[in-house]
């Protein structure tokens, strides 16, 4: 099968194409396998609501929801059991997609986002859901709260690969960096290898536009603002990761055999129907990065994307963009905590109906 030029283009500037998105009925049908042959897909990430869709619509979890039912096992182990089986298909469909490039071929799967606030048992789960799916290629998820950052150190230490995720502010993405350093230093120290250790921090876009436009909206602010925020926030969280990896400490590291921490830029669809429906792809090219994408996004790049100029050649533009909205009387900081608390409350819910769903579903098949 012939890839997709655009998406090749993409990736050729170092751009790891990811989707957002997994089902069983996905894995089933092959068409995961298809979309690494022609759409450059070489990495997924899932999300409660995502499992959630696809446990409900789907007659393909029949048979282990019975067998679940049938054995009364409780609704949150069911929930583990279903997601675990999926992440691990998906793992074994993108196997050599990993073992080609080394870094990718990566699934994502998350820790439950009710343990945010609790560095201690979100290590627990993390080590639990690394045992379950048993593949090298698995990504942890874990929120970049300000009490998840020790977990991150943790997990990382452990030698557990992570997908760092719900990052808004670049201050709380330095905390990520050093969290994702303090990791691979206590894992070196204790004579630990870095072989097959990867981490991704998943930096959002989209929502930050959304929550910076509402505030932007109400002040009456000059229109040429708006859904500026989220692209240059993260290019100047481009800016933080090459200052970092340009630093001593990184370097040692490095010479020690360990893998850069990639940039993840998550929440790339597009919100607002106004804006280009590609704009959170084509802005954010850059070396050593991830998109992960919505299918549809992906499938509209696919067919009408451009590149745009690197995110390298782009910080004092987003620098000038960031204090033009600061001086238009949005208060970044609000912002960012807001969209931290507003992300950690929409996982919880999502998690909740997650559970709701498949408490639903072993009740219908019981």
């Amino acid at each position: 099968m012939t890839q997709n030029p655009r998406l090749t283009e993409l990736s050729a500037q170092g751009v790891a194409v990811w989707l957002d998105d997994l089902s069983r009925d996905r894995l089933d049908s092959g068409d995961l396998a298809e979309l690494a042959e022609t759409m450059s897909v070489v990495g997924v990430t899932t999300n409660p609501t995502i499992f959630a869709a696809a446990i409900s619509g789907s007659k393909l979890y029949n048979d282990q929801l019975g067998d679940l039912a049938a054995r009364k096992v409780e609704v949150e182990e069911a929930v583990r059991m279903i997601t675990t089986y999926d992440v691990r298909w998906a793992c074994d469909v993108l196997a050599d997609v990993a073992r080609r490039t080394g870094r990718d071929g990566r699934v994502s799967i998350e820790v439950d986002p009710r343990l945010a606030h609790d560095a201690d048992v979100t290590f627990a789960e993390a080590r639990q859901l690394w045992w379950l799916v048993d593949r090298p290629n698995l990504f942890i998820k874990i929120p970049a709260t300000e009490d998840g950052i020790p977990a991150i150190t943790k997990t990382i230490a452990e030698g557990i690969s992570v997908n760092v995720t719900l990052i808004f502010s670049i201050e709380r993405y330095r905390a990520v960096m050093d969290a994702y350093l303090n990791g691979l230093e206590q894992l070196a120290d204790k004579g630990g290898s870095f072989e097959g250790l990867e981490s991704v921090a998943s930096f959002f876009v989209s929502r930050v536009d959304t929550e910076i436009d509402k505030r932007l909206e109400k002040i009456g602010a000059d229109k040429a603002l708006f859904g500026k925020a989220g692209i240059a926030n993260a290019q100047l969280a481009y800016e933080a990761y090459e200052e970092v990896i340009g630093s001593d400490r990184w370097k040692a590291l490095a010479d020690q055999g360990a893998h850069v921490q990639r940039p993840l830029w998550a929440s790339t669809g597009v919100k607002n129907p106004d804006y280009d429906d590609t704009m959170y792809i084509s802005q954010l090219v850059a070396p050593d990065t991830v998109n992960t994408m919505p299918e549809k996004t992906m499938r509209a790049y696919a067919d009408h994307g451009e590149l745009g100029t690197s995110a390298q050649k782009q910080y004092d533009d987003a620098r000038a963009t960031m204090d033009a909205v600061a001086a238009a009387g949005v208060d970044m900081d609000e912002v960012f905590l807001t969209l931290e608390s507003e992300g950690v409350e929409k996982f919880e819910k999502s998690w909740e109906e997650l559970l709701d769903s498949v408490r639903s579903e072993l009740q219908r098949v019981s």
